[in-house]
């Protein structure tokens, strides 16, 4: 057992140590103390605490990028972050397919310019799906025509214009989209021994097709704001509900028009009875008489309610929820 010492042998120890007379520890005669390896062409410019933010900020991202491509393209798209990184820029490069579609972009007032890549395999389903195809990747990867090249860059735009939300509230930013390229080997804009932070998504187009979208930051773009992604990451989860935000955005929600519609009734008709149809013609609905109506809410059946007039004017009063209108 290791001799534990007193207090008065302490307080000599320090009293040596602050005089100088404590003699260095010198190593046994052969020893030499084992150097730490350090490869100055890729320093580590970024902590793990701002690694561990962009993370955060980008999550948010993708589930807003999730939200907005399901509703534009109208079919099942899912974004989820897979990685944030830190590597030199020609290391990033040469990890990207050729062709693929890198996108220019800045973000003002922010210094310099970033990158974001899509890849083939998410961009030629997204095409398609634009262009009224069932969004499916052709037989093999071949170059972009001019016409596609100019719906990514502004599926591009649309995607940044998303990243700003994102980024609000962290630092306020306006992205804004400066040149568009397909042959990564031509891309110059970053310094190949720049150090870059790169997230990359992977994202699902339907049920099959899978690709991934690349945002490369270089660290001269951050810097100006690196401090606040540390203090970012320490002050996020403590930060209490803000209730006049909360009350805001209810009021606001309850500004929000929807649509509500009454069906009276609904019959089948053949074609061609339907161009036998002349003025006079009745027509036999599936519905009885007193028999309640559906009041749609947007396109959701949400209540019961009966016909009547209220002044001059036609209208229905309310009896119960539809079947599933709790919901």
């Amino acid at each position: 057992m290791a001799e534990v010492l007193s207090q008065a042998e302490i307080d000599a120890l320090l009293a040596a140590l602050a005089s100088g007379e404590l003699p260095e520890k010198e190593l046994p005669s052969g020893e030499k103390a084992a150097p730490k390896k350090y490869d100055f062409r890729r320093p580590n410019k970024f902590s793990k605490e701002q690694l561990r933010t962009l993370q955060l900020l980008h999550e948010n991202w993708a589930r807003i990028l999730s939200g907005f491509l399901s509703g534009y393209l109208r079919t099942n798209i899912s974004v989820a972050v897979s990685g944030v990184d830190q590597l030199t820029f020609d290391d990033f490069i040469r990890s990207l397919p050729t062709p693929t579609l890198l996108v220019v972009f800045t973000l003002e007032p922010l210094p310099g310019a970033a990158v974001m890549e899509t890849n083939p395999s998410f961009l030629f389903p997204v095409i398609d799906l634009l262009f009224g195809g069932p969004g499916e990747m052709p037989e093999r990867i071949r170059e972009f025509t001019e016409i596609e090249i100019s719906v990514g860059r502004r599926l591009a735009e649309k995607l940044l214009e998303n990243l700003s939300f994102a980024w609000r509230d962290v630092f306020k930013v306006t992205p804004a989209v400066e040149g568009v390229e397909t042959n990564p080997r031509l891309q110059q804009i970053i310094s190949p021994s720049e150090v870059v932070a790169v997230i990359t998504l992977t994202t699902s187009v339907g049920n099959e097709s899978r690709g991934l979208i690349n945002l490369c930051f270089p660290h001269m773009m951050l810097e100006p704001v690196l401090s606040q992604l540390s203090r970012f990451y320490h002050m996020r989860p403590s930060e209490p509900p803000d209730a006049s935000a909360t009350r805001n955005l209810r009021y606001w929600l309850e500004k929000v028009p929807v649509e509500v519609s009454v069906v009276m009734g609904e019959t089948s008709l053949s074609v061609q009875e339907f161009l036998d149809l002349e003025v006079g013609d009745v027509l036999v609905l599936e519905r009885r008489f007193g028999e309640d109506l559906d009041v749609y809410v947007g396109k959701v059946k949400r209540f019961r309610a009966q016909p009547g007039l209220l002044g001059r004017h036609l209208a229905v009063q309310i009896t119960g929820l539809a079947e599933g209108g709790e919901a």
